[in-house]
């Protein structure tokens, strides 16, 4: 184990022993934080079944986990400079490890609402930290490991929790995807304050918080996810509570503008968007987290929904692209070192989006067979953009603003996940009725298939000594499931189209973009 580091005026003269271990540590609360988004996926049946949960309510166990993070991430560079960074790193760890006990012990869906939302948001400033403290401790080949390290994670969390959850579901219980972070989070949060070393606490900017600017975020962005998570469900605009939310979210967001623009210290560094780097990668970090959230919220609804997959089958075929991205980083690792990033980004972007496309001709029997190649270079793509993009971004910025500016890079992928998800469910339900009614028009008396139905209809219910009237409703009532699964798989595959072309505005952005490497960027970048 490395010794405890001494203190060091500049923390990247540290011994490269300490520092990678100082930055596993990180890593592994900030892969406990990221994977837990994902984790309860394909076991919100079973937790459902648990609590005596509705489905309305089982999705607030993803969503309030996402505000709380989404709240608290933009505020961790500030927090950081407050705090220092390892305390509070240890402290948001230890609010994760307590909350996580407290989600598996929930007694009912409320209790489980409330404990997801506490887990999330003291567990949000691991993400953003382990990102900063990659880019203060590492200098040219060592920042390739570290980033290449940090985005692999961030990628496969969120990819890989619906596996691991499903499988500890079915091998025990529900409640073991929150047991599961006892232990590493009480060896981060006891190992952390020894080990990582890069900056001091400074308690009196408790004084001169931009506590405004927290305020109006909070009421723009915890409004604005509010209004994309229960839009689809409550009719948009026909709903008063998502109607006031929306006025206060649209409100808060212009003032917090204004705000952040004019403020000398604001909580959020909007003003670094202007460095072209950090702003393109900022809005690949957006499309991004749509890719990877809404795959991973798209792919199992599908399984359940059209397949009838439990939680452990549903793992089972998502465990494809964790597989591909594995294998994907020994040969990012070693290209990165002689290919210009930009052109693996643009490879990982074109995978990425191909992969997403490849969705697209998907029917009702599309197993773990069929999703394999889409899976594949899904995974491949992740491997191959992520880390390029945290590069882009962070490495254009000097050292003083790393912080802020991390958290609100970081923010724009959940965002991006989170606005990706309400546009998903929309369409899921919009676009369901539109292939009903289109296919319904092809449904009358004499077709063949009709006929056939009602045929084996009419022959089982004679066979059991029913009567004919029986044998219709059976029938119609075949028909009904049939053209609603024949719809869904309609809508699943429009929804992965739309996600596809996100990608081209992403690939179009990149042409805009300065070359870029591992190297430092000057003090004075601006």
């Amino acid at each position: 184990m490395a010794q405890a580091p001494a203190h060091f005026a500049d923390p990247a003269d540290q011994p490269t022993r300490t520092k990678f271990f100082a930055f596993a540590l990180m890593c592994l609360g900030f892969f406990m934080a990221t994977l837990d988004i994902q984790i309860v996926a394909s076991s919100l049946k079973d937790i459902g079944g648990g609590l005596s949960a509705s489905q309305d309510e089982l999705s607030w166990v993803q969503t309030s986990y996402l505000i709380a993070e989404i709240l608290v991430i933009p505020m961790s560079g500030w927090l950081t400079r407050v705090f220092s960074t390892r305390w509070l790193f240890a402290f948001s760890a230890l609010g994760f490890t307590i909350t996580s006990m407290l989600c598996g012990l929930a007694w009912d869906i409320n209790s489980m609402i409330l404990f997801r939302g506490l887990q999330g948001a003291l567990g949000a400033a691991m993400i953003p930290t382990v990102f900063t403290t990659a880019f203060v401790l590492f200098p040219g080949k060592q920042r390739l490991i570290a980033s290449t390290t940090i985005g692999a994670l961030a990628t496969l969390a969120p990819t890989i929790g619906p596996v691991i959850g499903g499988w500890i579901t079915a091998q025990w219980s529900w409640h073991w995807l929150f047991y599961l972070n006892l232990v590493p989070g009480l060896a981060v949060t006891l190992m952390v304050p020894k080990y990582v070393r890069i900056d001091e606490a400074d308690l009196s900017l408790l004084k001169k918080g931009d506590y405004l600017g927290i305020l109006l975020m909070s009421g723009f962005l915890g409004c604005l996810e509010y209004v994309l998570e229960e839009g689809p469900r409550k009719n948009w605009f026909g709903d008063d509570v998502i109607v006031l939310c929306t006025w206060v979210s649209a409100i808060c967001g212009f003032l917090f503008l204004v705000h952040a623009f004019t403020a000398k210290d604001p909580i959020v560094d909007l003003r670094a968007l202007a460095i072209r780097n950090f702003g393109i990668g900022s809005l690949l970090s957006f499309i991004t987290g749509i890719g990877i959230f809404c795959t991973v919220f798209l792919t199992p609804v599908f399984l359940s929904r059209v397949r009838g997959f439990d939680s452990l089958q549903i793992g089972l075929a998502l465990l494809s692209v964790g597989c591909f991205q594995l294998l994907a980083l020994a040969a990012y690792s070693t290209l990165a070192r002689v290919i210009d990033m930009r052109l693996l980004m643009v490879f990982g972007l074109v995978l990425f989006g191909v992969g997403c496309y490849l969705y697209v001709p998907l029917t009702s029997q599309w197993g773990w067979k069929e999703l394999l190649v889409p899976q594949a270079l899904r995974g491949i793509g992740q491997q191959f953009c992520i880390p390029p993009i945290v590069t882009m971004a962070l490495g254009s910025l000097p050292t003083s603003r790393l912080r802020s500016a991390s958290g609100l890079f970081n923010l724009m992928r959940n965002l991006g996940g989170a606005i990706g998800i309400a546009v998903s469910s929309t369409m899921l339900n919009d676009r369901l009725n539109l292939h009903y009614e289109r296919l319904d028009e092809h449904l009358s008396a004499g077709r063949p298939v009709v006929e056939s139905i009602l045929r084996q209809q009419s022959a089982h219910f004679a066979a059991v000594g029913g009567d004919a009237l029986n044998a219709a409703n059976a029938g119609l009532g075949e028909l009904h499931a049939l053209l609603m699964r024949e719809a869904l798989v309609l809508t699943f595959s429009d929804t992965f189209f739309v996600l596809s072309l996100c990608f081209v505005a992403g690939l179009l952005s990149v042409l805009f973009s300065h070359p870029f490497g591992n190297t430092a960027p000057p003090p004075d970048a601006h």
